[in-house]
């Protein structure tokens, strides 16, 4: 059986009259950049996550940098994240002129280890940026915590997290603000490019509506220095009609996760996803942990089964920040993460047949290798 590792048509087939009478309505009214159907995805992602402003931006990296820019970080700053995660966090950090810092991950949740932060706090650091990695939330409170001893706002990287929960409390709800990629294969994706920020606070929503176009208070009047980061109508019309289906289609993703965990969980070569607690995971992506990674990958390939790698490379090791002066061995967990990490299919329309058949191949292949020993599950 051929298995892809995501399957948008699968996805967009059951509600594509719908999305194409949404589309229809914003060609109708002209309604294309901002506007009043950017509005009303604006206010139902609000209710849905219990927040009181959301902003909605060009993508997610505009969302994590105007939400520096509105938080006054700028040259000589440093920002906290951690290295595991896409680049757009710490390419945000650098837009703004500042320097992005970094903390080791978490051995079991792959998300800032609150034990290094403190640690890692200088008189410079503008603001804090756990990520929400996979569609688990970071552990919020003490982070919170040492971040309100020193004074710095935290800011959620809440891009693969739409829906999550940590302690009932929505993500991107938690910080000062939060902010959302809506690229197509997120859990809630728009049909192109789009982004969102999630705040309680009137005056960084207000902030940021100002960045996101041009710096404009009200029209032709600039009182910023800002930029073109306003949402398409036709994206803000779109993910009004399929946010209605997000909390179905999570979880689908959870009782995929819980398939995966039943047929994969008692391999000691396979190291599969911990869900704390406190957390409704939301699986954004369902990553294993094996040895020889990449030859695992190529042989599910040879077998049909599609399957990826988030990410190979970690941040502190990439090209473009090899002048921070990190070096191999200075975050050892996220380093031998990314080594290990092997993404399997997930996404809501796949069927319980498909993912018998990627447990199966992956345990085949599996077999005989050396157990995986590098973190308890």
């Amino acid at each position: 059986m051929k298995v892809p590792f995501l399957d948008l048509q699968a996805h967009h087939q059951p509600i594509r009259e719908q999305l194409e009478a949404a589309i229809g309505d914003v060609i109708d009214k002209s309604a294309f950049a901002g506007g009043p159907f950017v509005a009303s995805f604006e206010n139902e992602f609000a209710r849905f996550c219990g927040c009181n402003h959301v902003v909605g931006v060009g993508n997610g990296t505009d969302a994590l940098w105007l939400s520096l820019l509105a938080l006054e970080v700028g040259a000589g700053d440093e920002v906290i994240t951690v290295p595991s995660t896409f680049m757009a966090t710490a390419e945000a950090i650098s837009y703004c002129g500042a320097r992005p810092k970094f903390v080791d991950i978490d051995e079991q949740t792959y998300t800032m280890d609150p034990g290094l932060l403190e640690r890692a706090i200088s008189p410079r650091t503008k603001a804090i940026i756990p990520v929400h990695l996979f569609g688990q939330c970071a552990d919020m409170d003490p982070i919170l915590d040492i971040a309100a001893q020193h004074g710095i706002p935290v800011v959620e990287d809440a891009c693969q997290a739409h829906g999550a929960k940590y302690k009932g409390r929505r993500a991107g709800t938690i910080g000062a603000l939060g902010c959302f990629s809506f690229y197509p294969g997120k859990n809630l994706g728009a049909l192109g490019e789009a982004g969102g920020v999630t705040t309680n606070d009137k005056a960084l929503a207000a902030r940021i509506q100002v960045f996101r176009d041009h710096g404009q208070h009200r029209k032709y009047h600039h009182s910023l220095v800002g930029w073109n980061a306003r949402m398409d109508g036709i994206q803000g019309a779109v993910l009004s009609i399929k946010l209605k289906h997000l909390e179905v289609n999570n979880v689908r993703r959870q009782a995929h996760a819980l398939l995966y965990d039943q047929l994969l969980g008692e391999l000691e070569e396979i190291i599969t996803p911990f869900e704390a607690p406190h957390n409704r995971h939301v699986y954004h992506v369902y990553a294993v942990r094996v040895q020889e990674r990449n030859q695992i990958l190529q042989a599910l390939a040879d077998r049909g089964i599609a399957c990826a790698i988030h990410y190979p490379v970690p941040i502190h090791l990439q090209e473009a920040y090899r002048f921070l002066g990190y070096e191999e061995g200075s975050f050892p967990v996220a380093e031998r993460c990314a080594h290990e990490f092997l993404s399997l299919p997930m996404f809501p329309e796949l069927t319980h047949e498909q993912i018998h058949a990627v447990a199966a191949e992956l345990k085949s292949c599996m077999s005989g290798r050396k157990p995986q020993s590098s973190c308890p599950k």
